[in-house]
């Protein structure tokens, strides 16, 4: 009760920048107010965008975080305010790009501070880092595509207590990389982009504590043998050993080498105790033979997205599949007949993705037996959501997507560029546990729209490229629970229709290309856009010369492909002769007939 009457209290003051004023010109003091519940005034005020330099003021005495990241309007000013924060323990501004070395200047000595980001901030340099140096407390610091150098870098040596080091996209050398040494409590260090070698990399050896280590899209091949190393990343690296040496094995449980090239196969993964392994990512490398997959026995996320995979290899998977949730295999060479490989093998398989694969219905069927699935991408496949009888056209075709409905969990699913039609969709709206909805097909009208309408808890539907009228958008009943319409590439649709749609269902957040409305902006809608105004001014100026549509009136469009009516738009036609006797009659090739 009492978190919940936090929460109104919060919003009560948080309604308007009148609400705020109100309790600002009282001058009421924040200093008795647990951290917890000032943080949470803090992050609504910004949420609301009624959060202003002098108004920091007010929580000097009692927050403990600051998350202004990506916020334009951070400068010297706010800086100043929250310099003088007593008990700040957590300072974000990464991607606040008005940030300069002279403007944090203010955070020179701060006693309570442990972690600060200034990742992306791109006006910070190495004057900087004599700012930063000089708070001892500091324990986490992310300094990732800055402006600092190497003379900068090597300042950080003096900060003892760090356990976590961002340094990601900085031009760090082996030389740089050997003052570091010195932080022996270092358990996190990020060194992608840098120009770390094979000689830098032994550097490492000297952290005994550290877990994790990204060194993707650096010069080194041979890493050698880090024994309380727990998460590696080096993507895009050309790899030739990793954890090579003496001592007790890395126990390694998080391995990220996508995009990375193989000197050799068999080496590369030969010193690695894959008994501990519950993540490898290996998309887009350049393996050729995956023949350690099978002693991945503990393995819970596999991604093999865009590389060389393919039923025969479905079988190593199968055999480790006991405690697969997460399985990617986009842009591989599997097929509907390796998807029948799995089944019975992935008991608590949560997430497939088979997008850009050559599977159809016919995979549909096998992954039906996968009990847990929770997340299925078809997208770019050959999925048409109709099976038809082989030798008997006699018989009416099979929905495929029909099977879909024995899995109990099953909360999304991704139909993007398939061959599926409205008709196929009827069996999708008997997938009542569906929270996310993703299609997009040049073919689906009002009628799959229409469909959705049974999907109670739906929350997130997108419909790309879909011939959608406004007739059709206009009567679509929403499930209760949807919160956002993505109609991107819906070109029949019009902003007036759109915007309607939007001020009836002020809890949804619509996209398109015309407009994009989140459920604050509503209000603002009764002010047209210039857009608008200039286009009802153009239609109430012909309104007397127009002729009235009638209500049964057919939109003729429909019939057309966007390139066919794209084709007509710019064709000079043929204006028929006035009819004879009375009668109607329209040219062959008008676009009405």
């Amino acid at each position: 009760m009492e978190t919940q009457l936090a929460k109104l209290c919060i919003e009560a003051a948080c309604e308007s920048r009148e609400s705020v004023e109100q309790w600002r010109k009282q001058k009421r003091s924040l200093e008795r107010l647990p951290s917890q519940l000032a943080d949470a005034l803090l992050r609504r005020l910004l949420s609301r965008r009624l959060l202003y330099p002098s108004l920091l003021e007010v929580f000097k005495e009692s927050v403990e975080e600051v998350d202004l990241r990506g916020q334009s309007s951070v400068d010297a000013e706010w800086m100043a305010y929250i310099g003088a924060f007593r008990c700040l323990r957590s300072l974000n501004v990464a991607d606040c790009h008005r940030l300069t070395s002279s403007a944090l200047w203010p955070i020179t000595g701060m006693t309570s501070l442990k972690e600060l980001d200034i990742s992306r901030c791109s006006k910070v340099n190495d004057a900087t880092i004599g700012h930063v140096v000089s708070i001892s407390t500091l324990e986490k610091l992310f300094v990732s595509e800055t402006g600092l150098t190497t003379n900068g870098v090597e300042l950080l040596s003096s900060l003892r207590n760090l356990s976590v080091l961002d340094l990601g996209g900085l031009r760090v050398d082996d030389l740089t990389l050997s003052s570091l040494r010195v932080l022996t409590k270092l358990q996190y260090l990020d060194l992608w982009g840098s120009e770390i070698s094979d000689q830098g990399a032994c550097v490492l050896q000297g952290l005994p504590g550290l877990t994790f280590l990204n060194l993707a899209w650096t010069n080194v091949r041979k890493l050698p043998n880090l024994s309380s190393l727990e998460c590696l990343n080096m993507s895009n690296c050309t790899i030739e050993s990793l954890l090579e040496g003496d001592g007790d094995q890395a126990r390694l449980d998080k391995l990220v080498i996508s995009g990375a090239k193989f000197v050799d196969d068999s080496e590369a993964f030969m010193h690695i105790q894959t008994c501990f392994l519950s993540y490898i990512d290996l998309a887009n490398s350049s393996l050729c033979r995956f023949s350690f997959i099978h002693r991945l026995k503990v393995l819970q996320h596999l991604e093999l997205s865009s590389t060389l995979v393919g039923d025969d290899e479905v079988e190593e998977i199968a055999s480790i599949g006991a405690n697969l949730r997460y399985l990617n295999l986009s842009n591989t060479k599997v097929s509907s007949a390796g998807i029948g490989i799995l089944t019975g093998h992935v008991p608590n398989l949560e997430i497939l993705s088979l997008s850009n694969t050559s599977v159809d219905d016919v995979a549909i069927s096998y992954i039906s037996l996968m009990p847990s699935l929770k997340d299925i991408d078809l997208s770019h496949t050959s999925t048409k959501g109709i099976i038809y009888q082989v030798g008997s056209p006699e018989m009416d075709p099979v929905p495929s997507l029909l099977a879909l409905r024995s899995l109990r969990n099953l909360k999304k699913l991704n139909l993007e560029k398939t061959q599926v039609s409205d008709a196929a969709l009827y069996s999708v709206s008997s997938l009542q546990e569906l929270t996310h909805l993703s299609l997009r097909n040049f073919s689906l009208t009002d009628i799959s729209l229409s469909y959705m309408s049974s999907l109670t808890k739906l929350t997130n539907l997108s419909i790309h490229d879909a011939v959608l009228t406004n007739g059709g958008l206009n009567s679509f009943q929403l499930p209760a629970a949807l919160r956002m319409l993505d109609l991107t590439g819906c070109w029949l649709l019009t902003e007036d229709a759109i915007v309607s749609f939007c001020k009836t269902h002020s809890h949804v957040e619509v996209i398109h290309e015309d407009v994009h409305v989140f459920p604050s902006d509503v209000r603002s809608l009764d002010r047209p856009s210039p857009y608008r105004s200039t286009l009802k001014t153009s239609q109430l100026s012909q309104e007397d010369s127009k002729t009235p549509i009638s209500p049964c009136f057919i939109d003729q469009r429909l019939k057309y492909s966007r390139e066919e009516l794209l084709g007509l738009q710019y064709s000079s036609l043929t204006l028929a002769p006035p009819p004879r006797d009375g009668a109607t009659s329209m040219t062959p090739n008008s676009p009405l007939n």
